[in-house]
């Protein structure tokens, strides 16, 4: 097949998958997850429901579509940090702020229900390792638990940040699991 032609279907493809996540999350954030079935998307979507079945085999599936796309987001966002440079803990503070703020705007989201059944965790966890690690390298952490036990703690100590009453409160919070991290 020609070039444009692929092109041309690839955009088509990605337009469809994109108004098949943003219409389940606007369904479901409307009417409530429970509500949302695959033919209620498709007449939404405006699409055959064998059409939604060879993009995604169920509501679940589109939903854990949805948080991979905003984990990658985060992910991006985290990165952009770490490629920064700079001292490592100011890093850190910037990482875990991201993480408890993304937190505190998005846990009552249907994304949120989402998230605590997948893997998604897992790259956050890994990120966080690796800034821990390098951090107690140069000895602005403590390094008396290992960067998985440390990233464990601050990730379950961030998950307040979904009951903060304010960003400032989210922001304390964040100093507070940085000061739990500090060098002895």
């Amino acid at each position: 097949m020609p070039k444009l032609w692929n092109e041309t279907i690839e955009t088509h493809r990605t337009a469809v998958r994109d108004a098949i996540l943003g219409t389940t999350m606007a369904l479901a954030a409307e009417h409530g997850l429970l509500s949302v079935t695959m033919s209620r998307i498709a007449k939404e979507v405006g699409i055959g429901r064998a059409t939604l079945y060879k993009y995604f085999p169920d509501v679940e599936a589109i939903l854990l579509a949805q948080h991979d796309r905003q984990l990658a987001v985060q992910l991006e966002h985290l990165h952009a940090v770490q490629s920064a440079g700079g001292d490592p803990r100011r890093q850190l503070e910037q990482v875990l702020q991201i993480h408890a703020l993304m937190i505190h705007e998005h846990h009552d989201s249907v994304i949120a229900s989402v998230m605590h059944r997948s893997g998604g965790r897992g790259h956050q966890d890994a990120f966080l390792q690796d800034m821990l690690q390098r951090a107690g390298e140069v000895g602005e952490i403590r390094t008396d638990m290992s960067p998985q036990e440390l990233a464990t703690f601050c990730l379950h100590s961030l998950s307040a940040a979904a009951e903060a009453p304010s960003q400032a409160a989210v922001k304390r919070l964040v100093q507070l699991t940085l000061d739990g991290l500090r060098a002895h």
